[in-house]
């Protein structure tokens, strides 16, 4: 199991409220990241390290999204 895939594992016990709740969080941090990248791109002083650490980070994001929006849809297959 890769670094931060742990915190992806859902509990049997899991709340689906508990679930929208994580959702919209990550959704509002992956906002105000895209934000925050969208106005250091307009500085040419940047520091591309760092920025290339921020849109890195919302890429995690939208991958935890994904997983747990994955988790909210019934299985069709079942």
């Amino acid at each position: 199991m890769g670094a931060g895939q742990e915190e992806n594992i859902v509990p049997m016990s899991t709340n689906w409220s508990e679930i929208r709740e994580r959702l919209h969080d990550l959704r509002e941090e992956h906002r105000d990241l895209d934000d925050a990248i969208e106005q250091l791109q307009l500085n040419p002083a940047t520091d591309q390290l760092k920025l290339r650490r921020m849109k890195k980070r919302k890429l995690r994001l939208r991958d935890q999204i994904t997983y747990w929006e994955s988790k909210l849809i019934p299985d069709l297959d079942a």
